[in-house]
Formats: C-alpha cells, sequence, structure tokens
C-alpha cells in the first residue's frame, strides 16, 4: 500500500469517526430519552451517520466526481445488507441476551468501518476515485 493510499484510509476512518460520534450520540439520546426499543434508536443513528459518512469520504477521502445517485444507490444495497443484519444481531445480543447496548452498538460501528471502506474502494467509488476538482487541483 503506497503513502497515497495509506493517506486514504486514515481520512476514511476519521470521517468514520466523525460519523460514529453523530451516531452514538444520536443513538444515546434516543435510547436514554425515549422508551424505544434498541434496534428503533440503531437504525435512525445508522441512517444520519451514514449520509454524513458518505457526503464527507465522497468529497474529500475518495474524491469521486462519478454519478453521485449510482454511487448511492450503491450505498444503499450495501445498507439493505447491512443493517438488517446488524440490527438483528445487534436486537439479540442487547434484548435476547442482555448485552450493553453501547458495546453492541460500538460492535456495529466497528464491523462498519472495516465493511464499508472494502465496499466504497472496490464497489462505489472504483474507477472514480481521485477525479474530482479537489484532486485534479492537487495533481
Amino acid at each position: 500500500m503506497d503513502k497515497k493510499e495509506i493517506w486514504r484510509a486514515i481520512k476514511f476512518v476519521l470521517f468514520s469517526v466523525s460519523a460514529g460520534v453523530i451516531e452514538i450520540a444520536l443513538f444515546t439520546l434516543l435510547n436514554e430519552l425515549t422508551d424505544w426499543p434498541y434496534w428503533a434508536c440503531y437504525l435512525l443513528a445508522l441512517i444520519a451517520s451514514v449520509l454524513w459518512n458518505f457526503t464527507l469520504n465522497r468529497e474529500f477521502t475518495f474524491k469521486s466526481a462519478g454519478n453521485v445517485p449510482r454511487a448511492m444507490g450503491l450505498v444503499a444495497l450495501f445498507y439493505c445488507v447491512f443493517t438488517p443484519l446488524t440490527t438483528m444481531l445487534g436486537n439479540f445480543l442487547a434484548e435476547g441476551l442482555g448485552w450493553n447496548e453501547y458495546l453492541v452498538t460500538g460492535i456495529n460501528m466497528a464491523l462498519n468501518l472495516v465493511t464499508e471502506y472494502l465496499y466504497d474502494t472496490f464497489v462505489v467509488f472504483r474507477g472514480s476515485i481521485d477525479t474530482n476538482k479537489r484532486a485534479q487541483k492537487e495533481k
């Protein structure tokens, strides 16, 4: 892995951390201030963090000028698989086995970080990495 790709991975992690802060803050508010089940709190927090993360990573990490609706559609497909699986896993662990909701959410966030980076790199932004105006100025 060259320096450019290492820096790209670092930026992805940093933006994902910011999305994680949004996710855990919203999850905490919903979990503590409502009587909603785990899955509802998790799902709303996840959606907010995905929108934030996609927007920042598309512009600054992958620097993609590719078709936004196509990229969002591919991300939506990822979450059509990821969300039900982690929602069911989280609900099973938190509600079924009594695991701490914050531990379960942290596990789901770590799974999200790794799998989404790989998916974004090799599927969503493949062929359009470093094509936006920001990337062109840096050449």
